[in-house]
């Protein structure tokens, strides 16, 4: 009895590095070319496949496989939440068939990989043998069923956010051949007036040093051929533009669970903050300017009541394809106006998480541990301070900001750790 597998062919700035075999019962193997583990200057699909990474060698000689789910590499690139269901729906397979998602979201990934669907005819019986092993020839390659679902997008993340094309002002969603320039979060029907508040967010992060992309408040009318959403009685959408695409070319990327092999259910519990630290300042093309910039948005997020920087929500970014960067800012969002309990980070910053705990002595300690000096992070904090004082009380009432997120971000500044308080 032969085996019944359908195999993606997955290339990366233009190469083939890997190929991904997807067998009936579940299982799932992810195998390297030669010509990408051999090559000192590949590109970089993730830190941990990098030249210089420690045992990487070790890491990329073996298929690396799984069994539903896809490698967290993998899997961290299809969306969840409600944008899944969407597309599962419209393809009529289960939320939980991450294969067959990813065969049909491969043109238009996060960042620049890109999954193509292979027949035999399309594979030489060396390479079939390589991915496949030496019983290849029991094995039946099977052709990929025509989609139905008209719209391919694919971007991680409970909201629902599109990727859209701008042209002439509107925004329509995009196509593999043309690559969407922007992010659309429309409002959603849980939570009121977020798209408002992520883009007050970001405007004051962006007031004290936080390299964010460009940004803007778009009327629902100016986007078109949304896919069957319910949408709120609101006016406007979110939408940032994507740092992985530029002129139509990818640029590539990874959020930090992929970086530590996590899947997204693992975002809020299994790394700290210390540990994305020591990362950027080991591995960081430019480790001063980017622990630099991460212990900016560490405040940040705690003078905005941003209680939701997991490890999704932190990227690496590739722009040279071989170098990795801090990331510009995302997902920037006073979380507190939504749940008025919430008190606490992400991740564990310094052994806490209590927004009104947090001192410059714990971020002292957050830097010892990440093996950053002080003295290079304590006058960027001081600057964000600075600048939250003197700029943020004129800023919130020019804003669109609405009333009682305006008054939760007051009363929040006037209960922080005395280091970090913000008199009104």
């Amino acid at each position: 009895m032969s085996d019944k597998v359908n195999i993606l062919k997955l290339s990366l700035h233009g190469q083939v590095i890997a190929y991904l075999v997807g067998f009936q019962h579940g299982r799932n193997t992810l195998s390297f070319t030669e010509e990408f583990k051999t090559n000192p200057h590949r590109p970089t699909l993730s830190l941990i496949t990098h030249p210089t990474f420690p045992h990487v060698n070790k890491l990329l000689a073996e298929p690396w496989i799984r069994h539903q789910r896809l490698h967290p590499i993998l899997s961290n690139l299809l969306p969840e939440g409600a944008l899944r269901e969407l597309i599962a729906q419209g393809l009529k397979i289960h939320i939980d068939q991450e294969f067959h998602l990813f065969s049909y979201l491969g043109q238009d990934l996060p960042g620049a990989l890109i999954a193509t669907p292979l027949t035999t005819d399309d594979l030489p019986e060396s390479v079939l043998a390589d991915i496949l092993g030496k019983n290849y020839q029991h094995t039946h390659i099977a052709g990929f069923e025509p989609f139905s679902q008209r719209h391919k997008f694919s971007l991680a993340g409970v909201q629902m956010k599109l990727s859209m094309k701008e042209k002439e002002g509107r925004y329509n969603l995009s196509k593999a051949d043309d690559l969407g320039d922007w992010i659309i979060k429309t409002p959603s029907t849980k939570h009121k007036d977020v798209p408002l508040n992520e883009y007050c967010a970001m405007q004051l992060a962006s007031l004290v040093g936080i390299n964010i992309p460009e940004i803007k408040l778009v009327d629902l009318a100016q986007l078109e051929n949304l896919p069957p959403i319910n949408l709120p009685n609101e006016s406007h959408a979110f939408a940032i533009k994507r740092f992985d695409r530029h002129q139509n070319n990818r640029i590539h990327m990874e959020d930090f669970a992929q970086v530590f092999i996590k899947y997204p259910h693992e975002k809020y519990n299994a790394v700290n903050y210390e540990q994305i630290g020591r990362i950027l300042y080991q591995f960081s093309g430019d480790a001063l300017s980017d622990v630099q910039q991460f212990a900016r948005r560490l405040l940040v997020n705690i003078l905005l009541a941003n209680g939701d920087a997991h490890l999704k929500n932190w990227s690496l970014w590739y722009p040279d394809q071989i170098t990795p960067r801090l990331s510009p800012a995302y997902d920037i969002v006073t979380t507190r106006v939504y749940f008025g309990s919430e008190q606490h980070t992400a991740l564990n910053l310094a052994k806490t998480k209590d927004w009104y705990q947090l001192s410059y002595a714990h971020f002292e300690a957050w830097s010892e541990k990440s093996g950053i000096p002080w003295r290079i992070i304590k006058p960027h904090l001081d600057d964000v301070m600075d600048k939250a004082k003197t700029l943020w009380k004129t800023a919130i009432d020019d804003l669109p900001m609405t009333d009682s997120h305006k008054q939760t971000l007051i009363t929040h500044w006037q209960n922080l750790h005395k280091d970090f308080r913000i008199e009104w």
